[in-house]
Protein backbone atom coordinates (compact mmCIF):
# COMPACT_ATOMS: atom_id res chain seq x y z
CA UNK A 1 0.00 0.00 0.00
CA UNK A 2 1.59 3.80 -1.19
CA UNK A 3 0.72 6.40 1.15
CA UNK A 4 1.43 10.20 0.04
CA UNK A 5 1.83 13.16 2.49
CA UNK A 6 -0.24 16.54 1.19
CA UNK A 7 1.27 20.06 3.21
CA UNK A 8 -2.22 22.22 2.60
CA UNK A 9 -1.13 25.68 2.92
CA UNK A 10 -2.72 27.50 6.17
CA UNK A 11 -0.95 30.64 6.74
CA UNK A 12 -1.41 33.54 4.02
CA UNK A 13 0.91 34.99 1.44
CA UNK A 14 2.56 38.38 1.85
CA UNK A 15 2.84 40.81 -1.09
CA UNK A 16 5.12 43.49 0.67
CA UNK A 17 5.08 46.78 -1.65
CA UNK A 18 7.28 48.40 1.00
CA UNK A 19 5.83 52.45 1.78
CA UNK A 20 2.51 51.39 0.03
CA UNK A 21 1.82 48.30 2.03
CA UNK A 22 1.37 44.92 2.26
CA UNK A 23 -1.42 42.65 1.18
CA UNK A 24 -2.36 39.51 1.94
CA UNK A 25 -3.55 36.36 -0.57
CA UNK A 26 -5.58 33.47 0.88
CA UNK A 27 -3.36 30.33 1.89
CA UNK A 28 -4.72 27.68 -0.94
CA UNK A 29 -7.62 28.01 -4.07
CA UNK A 30 -10.05 25.21 -4.30
CA UNK A 31 -12.03 23.90 -6.88
CA UNK A 32 -12.17 26.04 -10.53
CA UNK A 33 -11.38 29.31 -8.28
CA UNK A 34 -8.24 30.03 -9.75
CA UNK A 35 -8.86 29.45 -13.57
CA UNK A 36 -11.86 31.01 -13.62
CA UNK A 37 -10.35 34.21 -12.99
CA UNK A 38 -7.44 33.82 -15.20
CA UNK A 39 -9.86 32.83 -17.89
CA UNK A 40 -11.27 36.16 -17.79
CA UNK A 41 -8.17 37.95 -18.43
CA UNK A 42 -7.51 35.73 -21.23
CA UNK A 43 -10.74 36.60 -22.63
CA UNK A 44 -9.86 40.68 -22.22
CA UNK A 45 -6.65 40.16 -23.49
CA UNK A 46 -7.96 38.42 -26.71
CA UNK A 47 -9.94 41.75 -27.35
CA UNK A 48 -6.38 43.37 -27.89
CA UNK A 49 -5.75 40.63 -30.72
CA UNK A 50 -2.06 40.66 -30.03
CA UNK A 51 -1.62 44.24 -30.85
CA UNK A 52 1.92 45.70 -29.05
CA UNK A 53 1.30 49.26 -29.77
CA UNK A 54 -0.64 50.87 -26.70
CA UNK A 55 -1.72 54.35 -29.47
CA UNK A 56 -3.39 51.71 -31.81
CA UNK A 57 -5.57 49.28 -29.06
CA UNK A 58 -9.31 50.51 -28.50
CA UNK A 59 -9.09 52.28 -24.68
CA UNK A 60 -12.22 50.23 -23.55
CA UNK A 61 -10.14 47.06 -24.00
CA UNK A 62 -7.31 48.04 -22.33
CA UNK A 63 -9.41 49.46 -19.36
CA UNK A 64 -11.21 45.56 -19.64
CA UNK A 65 -8.00 43.83 -19.49
CA UNK A 66 -6.60 46.13 -16.20
CA UNK A 67 -10.17 45.44 -14.22
CA UNK A 68 -9.95 42.06 -14.73
CA UNK A 69 -6.44 41.85 -13.83
CA UNK A 70 -7.27 43.95 -10.44
CA UNK A 71 -10.78 41.97 -9.96
CA UNK A 72 -9.17 38.39 -10.31
CA UNK A 73 -6.20 39.46 -7.94
CA UNK A 74 -8.86 40.36 -5.39
CA UNK A 75 -10.60 37.62 -5.43
CA UNK A 76 -7.19 35.75 -4.31
CA UNK A 77 -6.37 37.64 -1.50
CA UNK A 78 -7.73 38.60 1.91
CA UNK A 79 -11.39 39.86 2.51
CA UNK A 80 -9.29 42.88 4.42
CA UNK A 81 -6.50 43.28 1.67
CA UNK A 82 -9.75 42.94 -1.08
CA UNK A 83 -11.20 45.70 0.38
CA UNK A 84 -8.00 48.36 0.10
CA UNK A 85 -7.37 46.58 -3.26
CA UNK A 86 -10.46 47.46 -5.09
CA UNK A 87 -12.58 50.05 -3.48
CA UNK A 88 -15.21 52.28 -5.01
CA UNK A 89 -16.66 54.45 -2.98
CA UNK A 90 -20.29 55.66 -3.15
CA UNK A 91 -20.41 59.42 -1.42
CA UNK A 92 -23.70 61.40 -1.08
CA UNK A 93 -23.92 64.64 0.39
CA UNK A 94 -20.13 64.66 1.15
CA UNK A 95 -20.43 61.36 3.13
CA UNK A 96 -19.51 57.77 2.31
CA UNK A 97 -22.77 56.07 2.16
CA UNK A 98 -21.64 52.63 0.77
CA UNK A 99 -18.69 50.86 -0.70
CA UNK A 100 -17.54 48.38 -3.18
CA UNK A 101 -15.18 46.37 -5.08
CA UNK A 102 -16.38 47.09 -8.61
CA UNK A 103 -16.88 50.31 -10.27
CA UNK A 104 -20.34 49.08 -12.16
CA UNK A 105 -21.86 47.55 -8.49
CA UNK A 106 -21.06 51.23 -6.97
CA UNK A 107 -22.64 53.08 -9.91
CA UNK A 108 -25.63 50.68 -10.13
CA UNK A 109 -26.01 51.32 -6.61
CA UNK A 110 -25.51 55.38 -7.29
CA UNK A 111 -28.20 55.57 -9.82
CA UNK A 112 -30.92 54.66 -7.22
CA UNK A 113 -30.05 57.52 -5.03
CA UNK A 114 -32.04 60.96 -5.75
CA UNK A 115 -29.78 64.07 -5.35
CA UNK A 116 -25.83 64.77 -5.82
CA UNK A 117 -24.21 61.42 -6.12
CA UNK A 118 -20.65 60.15 -7.18
CA UNK A 119 -18.61 57.19 -7.17
CA UNK A 120 -14.73 57.57 -6.08
CA UNK A 121 -12.06 55.15 -6.99
CA UNK A 122 -10.02 54.89 -3.63
CA UNK A 123 -8.47 51.41 -4.74
CA UNK A 124 -4.63 50.80 -3.93
CA UNK A 125 -2.70 52.44 -6.53
CA UNK A 126 0.04 50.41 -7.82
CA UNK A 127 2.61 50.80 -11.01
CA UNK A 128 0.90 48.29 -13.88
CA UNK A 129 4.45 45.87 -13.33
CA UNK A 130 3.85 45.40 -9.70
CA UNK A 131 0.24 44.49 -11.20
CA UNK A 132 1.81 42.18 -13.75
CA UNK A 133 4.70 40.80 -11.10
CA UNK A 134 1.22 39.47 -9.08
CA UNK A 135 -0.42 37.92 -11.52
CA UNK A 136 2.95 36.00 -11.92
CA UNK A 137 3.52 35.33 -8.83
CA UNK A 138 -0.54 34.04 -7.67
CA UNK A 139 -0.03 31.89 -11.20
CA UNK A 140 2.96 30.39 -9.43
CA UNK A 141 1.71 29.93 -5.98
CA UNK A 142 -1.82 28.93 -7.09
CA UNK A 143 -1.34 27.04 -9.97
CA UNK A 144 2.04 26.00 -10.12
CA UNK A 145 3.19 24.82 -6.59
CA UNK A 146 4.72 27.98 -5.33
CA UNK A 147 7.61 27.72 -2.56
CA UNK A 148 8.74 24.70 -3.91
CA UNK A 149 12.31 23.90 -2.26
CA UNK A 150 14.91 25.21 -4.64
CA UNK A 151 17.93 22.82 -3.02
CA UNK A 152 19.08 19.47 -3.91
CA UNK A 153 17.20 16.77 -2.41
CA UNK A 154 17.77 12.84 -1.85
CA UNK A 155 14.59 12.39 -4.25
CA UNK A 156 16.21 14.17 -7.06
CA UNK A 157 16.76 12.77 -10.69
CA UNK A 158 20.62 11.89 -10.89
CA UNK A 159 22.43 14.36 -13.48
CA UNK A 160 22.39 13.83 -16.89
CA UNK A 161 25.35 12.86 -19.40
CA UNK A 162 26.84 15.13 -20.68
CA UNK A 163 25.62 15.80 -23.85
CA UNK A 164 27.26 15.85 -27.47
CA UNK A 165 30.19 13.99 -28.08
CA UNK A 166 34.18 15.11 -28.96
CA UNK A 167 34.19 16.07 -32.85
CA UNK A 168 35.74 19.31 -34.81
CA UNK A 169 33.92 22.18 -34.90
CA UNK A 170 34.27 24.60 -38.08
CA UNK A 171 35.03 28.22 -37.39
CA UNK A 172 35.63 31.21 -40.05
CA UNK A 173 38.86 30.66 -40.48
CA UNK A 174 38.67 27.42 -41.92
CA UNK A 175 41.03 26.64 -39.22
CA UNK A 176 39.20 23.58 -36.51
CA UNK A 177 38.70 24.04 -33.07
CA UNK A 178 38.49 20.95 -30.27
CA UNK A 179 35.01 20.65 -28.76
CA UNK A 180 32.86 18.61 -26.65
CA UNK A 181 29.20 19.25 -26.64
CA UNK A 182 28.42 22.25 -25.76
CA UNK A 183 31.72 23.64 -24.04
CA UNK A 184 35.15 24.13 -25.38
CA UNK A 185 37.75 22.45 -23.73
Amino acid sequence: MATKDFAVRTENHVANFGELGTLEFIPEVFGDEFLDGYSKIQDAQRALEGESDLTKMDPLDLRRVYVSMREFLARLMTPESAARFLRFEVIKGGKVVADFRSREAAEAYASELTGAVRVEDKSMRLPDRYLVELLEWTSELYAGGGDRPTGPSSGSSRASRRAGTPSKGSSRSKGSTSTAGRSAR
